[in-house]
Parts: structure tokens; C-alpha cells; sequence
């Protein structure tokens, strides 16, 4: 396996460079408009005509009406892991959970699930440090590049990052399967006799790993914006119309006809009536008409509004009364159940593709440390819980699992606690029983014989304690008035 690895080193690592690069500069605008398109940095009026946004296109520049960090931040939001299990035990791998913490990935795993749902793909590289200890670094698309073998999906024949130092200089770090290249740009491109190293690569493989969102087995990775920017920007078009119909067509306009127009003395119309709530418009001419132009209706673009914020909501899963389309009123109960389910769905699917991603980050890491957990194909990931319920029905549900017989950490996992609190828990439960048992060392219970060795009066208060039944009382007596012969 090594040897076919090897052979497949190409013989020209500038030429791979500067494909890579071209490669890069070709798919960065589109992941460069996602990124805007979360941050709210939209196209100003796309829909509309020239005229229009050259005319009303300055007073919007800096206004924003923003869908798509909600479609993505609800996701993400619930994306998070707990843990690892590399081996068959049923306990979370702590060597793992250590690599995971020292690497600070609570936080940075959280980023790259951020940005591959909004670009479609993050990458995650791992190296060793100066101790041989492993380390995970997430980059983001705008910067990473990778090449995959001819005719596959999953292994990758070279992988490339550029980037720029706090001085200027650009910088470029190609990897193969044995060697790593690094490269510095100089004033004629990349191929600068100083600034171009070479180390070999241990690990055996590239150790660049694609946090995909979600693929098709044709294509590049999907983002979760690219098909609600279309509707965002008709969203756009539309509140910024209702805000210029408010400006100019909100209130009722008069007007008069028949009547003589009269000019100043540079020939300018004079404004014949000074509008106001107290004053009342009359006319000499007997052939003056006053009317009035009905207030435009804001209603209809409410409406309209309204049918594209749907349609958005069913375009990306996400529930309704996120986006207060009912009158800000929130479901409760079991209504709230219902409307994520698609939410909920959604968001399993994107632990499955990030998932298979971190088991293979998890496999390279142990493949730096030696460690024969490198070929852990079994490894799973421990995700938390992304379905929101009340503490009641979680615990109800809980304990009606406890009753079919499934164990008691299993339970504190669904219950949403990490394997480290898991953990405690059991050294935790020791110390109560062995509390308990101290207690009862140090204070017994009566015992039988000591009620003996007090004597009697215990014996006589046990008896009166036994009395007659009162029920019968009243029949005794009868009989022994009035007996019955035989």
C-alpha cells in the first residue's frame, strides 16, 4: 500500500501547485458570496430595473433584512459533540476525548460546522506538534484546495493551503502522500529558489480531511444557502418596494382640475394652496374639479412578503415560527414537536456527513500518536442530543426506557450529560453507598433481642397492643340473654 502512495507522487510539485491554485481562484467567488450572504451583505435590489437602482440604490446600501444567518445558526446551533468511541467498549475513548480538549475543538469544531454549511466544505488538517503529540487545525475553503485520485469520491492525491503572513508575504503548503512541500511567492510566482522547502510526510497519506456538508455523487459539495439566496433577494426587493411605497404612496394624494396655472416671474409653476389639516381648498373658476388619489395598499406587500418567507421556511426546513410568520405567537406542547421534525431530521442528516469526517480526523490522530487505534474503522461519534424538550417529557421518556431495561449510562448520555460527568457520576454514586454504609455501622438499628433482654413490660405492651374486634360485640351479648336450645 505504502509503495503505491509513493508511486503516486508526482514528479513536478510546482505544476501541482499552480494547478491547485487556479483550481482555488476558481471556486473562491462562490464561497466568498455564501460567506456575504451569512453576514448579511447581500446584492441591493437584484430584481429590480437599472433606473430604479440607480435611483433608490444609495438609500438601502446599508439596510438588510437577513434570513439566512437564522437557516444556518438553527442547525449549527444544535451540532455538538460529546465524545468519541473508538473501540468496542461502551465507554466514550479518553484518549480521544483528550486530543479533542488539548485542541481546543469545542469551539473550532463548532466554526467548521459553521462555515461547510455555509460554503458547503471546511477542511480539517492534522499534524503533529514539536512533542509528537497530534494537532487539528480547521481551514477554511476560501483557503484550502484539495485534488482527489481519478475515479474516486474519497481518497485525495494532493491537498493544498495558501495564505498570507502578518508581513505580506504569501505563503503555499502543498501535501502528498510522502512528501510536504511549502513555497513563498515571490516576484515572479511561486518557483523562488530560497523560499521553496521540502520535508518527507510520516504519516503516509495527505492529512487533509473535507468537512463536507452534504454531497451528490456527482458535484461539489452543497451549501445550505444555495437555494435561499435567490428567495432572499426577492425578500429584498420587496420590503424595500413597501419602503419606498411608504415614502411616496402612504397617505392620500388631492388634486385639482380647471384651474389656471400660475407662474413666477422666472416662469416656475406657484404651489396655489398651502395643505394643512385647518385649511379648506376653494376656487374662484367655476370649472375647477378637486379629487383625490386613493393611499396605496402596504397590505399586498405584507402579503407577498409573507408567501416568500414560506417559501423559504420549506425550501430549508426550518420550522415557521422562527421567522414569526404567525404573528409572533409561538407553538407550545407537542405542536412545537411537530413543526421541527424537519429541523430535527435535517440536522441528523448533517452529523452523518460530519460525522464519517471527525472518525477519520480521530483515525489520523492516533495514526501520529502509533497507535493501533488508527485503523479503527468501528469508531463512532457521540453527538448530543439536537431535539429541544421540556425537562418533564425528557425524563418521563427516560424512565419508561429504564423500565425496557436499557442501562443506566446509556440513560445519563440521552439525558444529555457528557461522558466526563458520566464518569464522575459513578465515583460519585461509591461514595454515597459508602457513605451509607458508614451510617449504618455507626448507627445500628434495634434489633429483636434487645426488646428480650428488656423483659416483661415490652412483652405486656405487645399484648394490650392486641385487642378483641370490636364488630361482634353487640351479638355476644345477645346470645348470652337469650341462648339458643338445641
Amino acid at each position: 500500500m505504502e509503495t503505491a502512495q509513493i508511486a503516486s507522487v508526482p514528479s513536478n510539485p510546482l505544476q501541482w501547485l499552480e494547478y491547485l491554485h487556479s483550481k482555488l481562484l476558481r471556486q473562491r467567488p462562490a464561497h466568498t458570496r455564501y460567506s456575504d450572504y451569512y453576514d448579511g451583505d447581500h446584492q441591493k435590489l437584484v430584481f429590480a430595473q437599472a433606473r430604479h437602482r440607480n435611483e433608490f440604490g444609495h438609500i438601502f446600501d446599508k439596510w438588510r433584512d437577513n434570513f439566512c444567518g437564522l437557516i444556518i445558526d438553527s442547525v449549527n446551533e444544535r451540532l455538538a459533540i460529546d465524545g468519541f468511541r473508538m473501540t468496542d467498549e461502551p465507554e466514550a475513548d479518553k484518549d480521544a476525548r483528550d486530543i479533542w480538549q488539548r485542541n481546543f475543538m469545542d469551539a473550532e469544531a463548532n466554526a467548521g460546522h459553521l462555515d461547510a454549511m455555509v460554503q458547503g466544505t471546511a477542511y480539517v488538517v492534522v499534524w503533529a506538534d514539536s512533542n509528537g503529540r497530534p494537532t487539528i487545525t480547521l481551514e477554511s475553503a476560501e483557503n484550502v484546495v484539495v485534488q482527489y485520485k481519478p475515479g474516486s469520491r474519497r481518497e485525495i492525491e494532493a491537498a493544498a493551503k495558501f495564505y498570507t503572513d502578518d508581513w505580506g508575504r504569501q505563503w503555499s503548503t502543498v501535501w502528498f502522500a510522502n512528501r510536504v512541500y511549502t513555497f513563498q511567492a515571490g516576484t515572479l510566482g511561486w518557483a523562488t529558489p530560497t523560499g521553496t522547502k521540502s520535508a518527507k510526510n510520516p504519516l503516509g497519506e495527505v492529512p487533509v480531511v473535507p468537512l463536507n456538508n452534504r454531497t451528490r455523487l456527482v458535484g461539489d459539495p452543497i451549501s445550505d444557502l444555495a437555494t435561499v439566496i435567490p428567495l432572499q433577494d426577492a425578500i429584498n426587493k420587496i420590503v424595500s418596494d413597501a419602503l419606498l411605497a411608504s415614502e411616496y404612496a402612504a397617505w392620500p394624494q388631492r388634486y385639482v382640475t380647471g384651474l389656471e396655472i400660475v407662474e413666477d416671474d422666472a416662469g416656475n409653476p406657484v404651489e396655489p394652496f398651502k395643505i394643512a389639516v385647518d385649511k379648506l381648498l376653494q376656487a374662484e373658476d367655476p370649472n375647477a374639479k378637486f379629487g383625490q388619489f386613493e393611499a396605496a395598499d402596504l397590505g399586498n406587500y405584507v402579503k407577498l412578503s409573507e408567501m416568500l418567507v414560506q417559501h423559504m421556511a420549506s425550501t430549508s426546513r426550518i420550522p415557521f415560527h422562527y421567522f414569526l410568520n404567525n404573528g409572533g405567537a409561538a407553538p407550545s406542547g407537542e405542536s412545537i414537536t411537530a413543526a421541527e421534525a424537519g429541523l430535527i431530521a435535517k440536522t441528523r442528516e448533517r452529523m452523518l456527513h460530519f460525522g464519517e469526517a471527525w472518525e477519520r480526523v480521530m483515525r489520523l490522530c492516533f495514526k501520529v500518536m502509533k497507535d493501533k487505534r488508527a485503523e479503527a474503522w468501528g469508531a463512532e461519534i457521540i453527538w448530543r442530543d439536537p431535539e429541544n424538550r421540556t425537562e418533564s417529557q425528557h425524563m418521563d421518556a427516560l424512565l419508561k426506557l429504564k423500565m425496557i431495561g436499557v442501562p443506566t449510562d446509556q440513560l445519563l448520555s440521552d439525558a444529555g450529560y457528557t461522558p466526563q460527568q458520566i464518569t464522575r457520576f459513578k465515583s460519585m454514586r461509591e461514595a454515597d453507598a459508602k457513605a451509607a454504609m458508614e451510617l449504618a455501622q455507626k448507627y445500628p438499628a434495634p434489633t429483636q433481642q434487645g426488646n428480650e433482654e428488656a423483659g416483661k413490660p415490652d412483652s405486656d405492651a405487645q399484648k394490650a397492643a392486641v385487642k378483641q374486634p370490636q364488630g361482634n360485640s353487640g351479638n355476644a351479648a345477645r346470645k348470652a340473654v337469650n341462648p339458643v336450645k338445641g
